[in-house]
This record gives structure tokens, sequence and C-alpha cells, in this order.
């Protein structure tokens, strides 16, 4: 892609949005943004991502968020999406969904449930996620691929499945085999570093945890 194009489908996209922060990359080819999306300090949206919001949704980034290929994210109510979080290819994000308890009716024709989803910072969700209604994800949290996300999930814990289930935390309980390897590799790639304000450290220095086995001082982020 020339230096032309990227410029034009910056400012193009950019048009699409209620709010937009500073430098931001929106140079997707195709990019849907219907409705209320405001957008923080750099962040990037990939190809073929759907934005959308119904009524008086909203959906809002943070700074330094990732939104990859194909997600589609979209609200009635809210949908928050913390710093530095990013979001893997396919995900799907919906803070709605048709009432289907207690009736025999047509699901097209059951009233809608919307309750807000909030997305903490510095999470990770994996590829082909679905994150449902009334959903709270909390700091430093991972999402494993092609989960089913309908509950809570804790800060810095790691959840999997369909439905999704909490798997382990990323500082309790951690076994000396995997304390080992984690201080073997810091110690020899180190931690990177980031041009735009992340520093490694800053969350997890205060994520709770057991003070005998909580982990090394620098976290893998």
């Amino acid at each position: 892609m020339n230096s032309l194009t990227r410029i034009w489908r910056n400012w193009n996209h950019g048009r699409k949005f209620a709010k937009i922060g500073r430098r931001c990359r929106l140079t997707a080819k195709n990019l849907i943004v219907d409705g209320h999306v405001e957008l923080g300090d750099h962040v990037r949206i990939r190809e073929g991502v759907v934005l959308r919001t119904r009524a008086k949704g909203k959906i809002v980034f943070g700074d330094r968020c990732g939104c990859s290929w194909y997600c589609v994210i979209e609200a009635t109510n809210l949908i928050q999406i913390g710093d530095f979080t990013g979001i893997a290819e396919h995900t799907v994000i919906r803070d709605t969904n048709h009432l289907v308890h207690g009736t025999t009716e047509h699901w097209r024709l059951t009233p809608h449930i919307a309750e807000p989803i909030i997305i903490g910072k510095s999470v990770l969700i994996g590829a082909r996620c679905y994150i449902g209604p009334g959903v709270t994800i909390g700091d430093g949290a991972i999402v494993a691929p092609g989960s089913l996300v309908t509950k809570d999930i804790g800060p810095y814990e790691i959840w999997a499945g369909n439905p999704a289930r909490l798997v382990t935390h990323r500082t309790k309980n951690v076994s000396t085999t995997l304390l080992k390897r984690y201080r073997g590799l810091v110690e020899q790639y180190g931690v990177k570093e980031d041009r735009y304000g992340y520093k490694p450290g800053t969350e997890l220095a205060d994520a709770p945890g057991d003070d005998a086995a909580d982990g090394p001082e620098t976290p893998a982020t």
C-alpha cells in the first residue's frame, strides 16, 4: 500500500467515527462503522471489521487498542474496551441478544436483552471468540481462542472453552516449572519497550496473588 492510499483511507474512515484520537491506523479497504463509535489514541482497526450501534448504543475504544481482521462488534447499550486491549480476528462481541427462555414464540418476535459489556485494560481476546451481553472482563485477563464468554472474568484470569471456564490465573499458584521457563525467556530476550506509553509490569505489579507463588516481578504481556 502506498502512502497516498494509506492517507486517504485513514481520512475517509476517520470521518465515520463520533470521536477519534491521535494517530489511529484505519488503513483497511473495507471498514463498516454504523452509529456512535469512539476511538482513543493509537487505535488500529484491521480489514473487514464491522462496528455497529443501534438506538442510543455506544462502542468506546480506549488508547492503543487493536481490533483484528473481520471482527464484529455491535451495541444497543454500551461496549467499552480498555486501553492496550487486543481483539483477535473473527471475534464477535454483542451486548444484545434475543430472549428465548419462557416462551415458544419465534425468536425474531421476542424482546431483546441488552446489557453493557465492559472489557478492561491490557486484555487479550483470542481469535473466533464470542462475548455476550452483560459480561465484564477484568484488567489483564486472557480469553483463549474459540471461547464463548457468558460470565464475568476476573482480573488476570485465563478462561477457555465453550462455554468459557476459568482455567488458571496469571500470577496465583504458578508452578515452579513455568516460573523457571518464564524467567529464562526474560533473561534471554528481555521485555519489549512500547513507544506509546505502555510500561510492562505496571498492572501486574498490583495484581492479587500469593506472595510465595506470584511469579516473576516483570510480567509477560
